[in-house]
């Protein structure tokens, strides 16, 4: 599991802590000070903000927790999971792509980093090498066959 996701959402959580102990509550107590609190939009604002804080952090600290929680050795040896990259063939055009299954987090579709949580990562999810594959994308439906297969574990002991 990446290092820097976790740092980043820690970053984002703590921040949002910060606002919500420290600048929200001195934005309410200066819009309290304005009185009339029904048409007091200052305070109406301050409030909903807060409340969107709050539920940001609520999910942050799920995200993280679910991200601490990450078995790799649950993740296959062999078929495609979190942290595997995939080379697909598409007959179609006569093209490969490659792609890597990462965290939403991580997710960049331009540079060929597809979420696991995505209808692509999905997909491609428990897929092995020699496997046909339907990717269902907003430009319809393409088949791929699975060229080759590096799970994360592969590239950690190619790394190490």
């Amino acid at each position: 599991m990446s290092v820097e996701i976790k740092q980043k959402l820690q970053g984002e959580l703590d921040e949002l802590e910060s606002e919500l102990r420290v600048h929200l509550p001195k934005e309410i107590k200066r819009a309290l000070e304005f009185g009339d609190l029904r048409e007091n939009s200052e305070y109406r604002a301050a409030l909903d903000r807060q409340n969107v804080v709050k539920a940001r952090i609520v999910e942050l600290r799920q995200r993280i927790s679910e991200i601490a929680s990450i078995d790799l050795s649950k993740i296959s040896r062999d078929k495609a999971g979190y942290g595997s990259t995939l080379v697909l063939f598409d007959a179609e055009k006569d093209e490969e792509v490659t792609y890597r299954l990462v965290t939403p987090e991580e997710s960049d579709p331009q540079n060929g980093l597809i979420s696991t949580t995505s209808p692509v990562g999905k997909s491609l999810m428990g897929k092995e090498k020699g496997d046909e594959v339907v990717v269902r994308t907003p430009a319809g439906a393409r088949n791929f066959e699975v060229r080759h297969l590096t799970t994360i574990h592969t590239e950690m002991e190619n790394k190490s």
